[in-house]
């Protein structure tokens, strides 16, 4: 489970922001992650790394420049979807089961048979924000993603490609159950969790109209003011249940989720990393993120702070 909550706007006043990003991460506890840094095989990329052995190198949020253009790009998973009957988890992919085949013929069939497998997710962020060619801009991408959409398991995909002063900030939601792609305006203030766009959990209207909220009293306030004021949203622990939609996609785990800052102690399960990536009207950078140091949310947490001077367009 995670929740996003953005505000892209390409002409920001002067002191405003083209960008204002809040982002929680809800996982395993256990599960190996890198913390928010500069990819050292990409160094206009910055965003966590998934270590999870077989999903490495994938993400779930990251921001990337280049060419005087920068790209966003959040995954979030589609809760309560169900995966294909008899697949498995394997490195990158989910293959079907098959126990009469040796794994050379396995490993024949992943490369000719594309659509007996699932492909990991992960790298739908990381593929898109690394790469600054023609192909992998906002609506090409998207345009091959969608077709291709339902190789992987449930997801929605959000990214955003910001340039000049000239052009409005563009916005894409693509959802893969069904396959769609919706087209957003700049100026507003969005949030998206774990169901369609059309049936938001309650948290994530609330969640969103506190944002909203947030960006129209400090959207012209310093860095430190404006991030307290979203680490805050992000942290908030109450559980907004009943909630039909949440209940109806997630019926043993629902009231426990209801939360924007999730914790299930009994899965070691809940809200692990805060994320806040905010661009000023000068095209400067600064990703912060909270993330736990080990397992217990009640202790230690590292706190990164990355400023950037991006170039203009």
């Amino acid at each position: 489970m995670c929740v996003i909550f953005f505000y892209a706007n390409s002409e920001p006043t002067v002191n405003g922001y083209k960008l204002i990003l809040a982002s929680n991460r809800d996982e395993f506890f256990a599960r190996d992650t890198q913390t928010a840094g500069e990819w050292s095989n990409g160094g206009h990329v910055y965003g966590g790394i998934d270590l999870e052995p077989g999903r490495e190198g994938g993400t779930w949020l990251a921001i990337g420049n280049g060419k005087g253009i920068f790209k966003v790009g959040a995954l979030l998973n589609l809760t309560g979807e169900p995966k294909p009957r008899n697949a498995v988890a394997h490195k990158n992919i989910l293959q079907p089961h098959n126990n009469t085949k040796n794994s050379c013929q396995e490993h024949k069939e992943r490369q000719t048979n594309n659509e007996h497998f699932l492909l990991g997710r992960g790298m739908i962020v990381a593929s898109y924000v690394s790469q600054t060619d023609i192909e992998h801009n906002i609506i090409n991408y998207n345009q091959r993603l969608l077709a291709d959409c339902t190789k992987y398991s449930a997801f929605n995909f959000v990214s955003i490609e910001i340039g000049s002063d000239a052009q409005p900030a563009q916005i894409k939601l693509l959802s893969n159950v069904p396959p769609t792609l919706l087209p957003f305006e700049q100026g507003q203030c969005y949030g998206f969790g774990n169901s369609l766009p059309d049936s938001p959990f309650e948290k994530v209207q609330y969640g969103r109209k506190h944002f909203e909220q947030i960006v129209r009293e400090f959207g012209e306030s310093d860095v430190d003011t404006l991030s307290a004021e979203l680490l805050q949203l992000l942290k908030n622990k109450h559980k907004f249940w009943p909630d039909a939609e949440l209940e109806r996609r997630a019926p043993s785990w629902g009231e426990g989720l209801s939360a924007l800052n999730v914790h299930i102690s009994e899965h070691g399960y809940g809200s692990r990393t805060h994320s806040l990536i905010l661009v000023d009207a000068n095209n400067k950078l600064h990703f912060i993120e909270e993330t736990m140091r080990g397992l217990d949310p009640s202790a230690e947490w590292e706190r990164t702070h990355i400023e950037k001077q991006f170039k203009s367009a």
